[in-house]
């Protein structure tokens, strides 16, 4: 049985569930105890969406939220990938995504945000996790601030301590983020995490560079690239590989989401996608590690946003929608030409 206490009973015991996983070593009370710490998350998410919901609506129009409790597969592969990692650190589990219409509405929110009165404590200097003044070498371009949980209720007590990342993106970064991750859907490469084809992955950087210099002005991942060189190697690259066709023949899938709080998208072997709502977090949270239990080869996401257009704004990798990128790719292109 799970200590009460810290989600999980302990920290240290989170620990060695995700020591255990990572060895594939891991009992089903292992399983259970990160259960119980995952699903604690949901009351720091619930307080940090709403807070930033209140704010970007007080904002004005153009500014999207989004909130995702981490899959179970992505956590244990960032165990993976991360050997050095204690599961109970994992500064991402709750995620809250903000993406804003250019970089100077991004900038005002996080600044009037990290100035509000705010008890809940911020973790990283302003600049630690800039990825738009410092963008990957894979092209990621974006802001991320990560928190920590303080408690304001006998209710979410338990919560205390836990952590949440808060992702600021404009547009074109959303867009292209949303690429990169349909990419690793139809090939059997992930440049999100550098695997495969390194073609890709160096495809995807020319892109976030066309982004950021042909549409927000703004220094990428190849600033040093000249403008005549950059245009070449994405026209040869993407004739080499065909992804921006591949990406325009996509079919983006588009459901009748019903207008409740909480979503499971659903992914079967074959890709389909399949929506599921519910109106309270509980059930949504109970049902997400049901599903992963009884279709373990299921890949299955927890989202929430104020409606369901928000939900297929927010995450529209999973609705493999690259409608914006492939636009915006255009513009940056036509752009970068007529400055050259």
């Amino acid at each position: 049985m799970v200590a009460k206490g810290f989600p999980g009973g302990s920290r240290s015991r989170v620990n060695r569930a995700g020591d255990r996983v990572r060895a594939r070593a891991a009992t089903p009370e292992d399983y259970d105890v990160i259960n119980e710490w995952r699903a604690a998350h949901r009351y720091v998410i619930n307080t940090f969406q709403a807070a930033l919901r209140q704010r970007a609506k007080a904002a004005g129009a153009g500014v999207h939220v989004g909130q995702r409790l981490k899959r179970a597969s992505t956590i244990y592969d960032k165990l993976t990938r991360q050997p050095d990692m204690n599961l109970g650190r994992m500064d991402d589990v709750a995620g809250v995504r903000l993406i804003f219409p250019d970089v100077d509405a991004l900038a005002d929110f996080r600044e009037r945000f990290h100035r509000a009165h705010f008890k809940h404590q911020r973790r990283n200097r302003d600049d630690q996790y800039d990825y738009i003044a410092r963008p990957k070498a894979n092209g990621y371009r974006g802001v991320h601030d990560i928190y920590t949980y303080q408690v304001n209720s006998k209710h979410s007590e338990r919560a205390a301590g836990l952590f949440i990342e808060v992702q600021y993106r404009t547009l074109a970064q959303h867009a292209w983020a949303t690429a990169n991750e349909v990419i690793g859907y139809i090939t059997d490469s992930e440049p999100k995490f550098d695997r495969g084809d390194k073609r890709i992955g160096y495809f995807m950087s020319l892109c976030s560079e066309i982004l950021a210099r042909g549409v927000e002005q703004l220094p990428g991942p190849l600033h040093d690239m000249p403008a005549e060189v950059l245009l070449r190697e994405y026209s040869r690259v993407d004739q080499e590989l065909g992804l921006m066709q591949r990406l325009r023949s996509l079919h983006v899938a588009k459901l009748d989401i019903p207008r409740r709080a909480h979503y499971l998208l659903i992914f079967d072997r074959e890709g389909k996608l399949e929506v599921r709502e519910y109106a309270k977090n509980k059930r949504a949270l109970a049902a997400l590690f049901h599903i992963e239990s009884e279709r373990p080869e299921a890949n299955v996401v927890m989202v929430g946003a104020s409606s369901p257009e928000e939900v297929q704004f927010a995450f529209r990798n999973y609705f493999s929608n690259t409608v914006d990128f492939l636009g915006l790719i255009d513009q940056g292109l036509r752009n970068i030409v007529a400055s050259a």
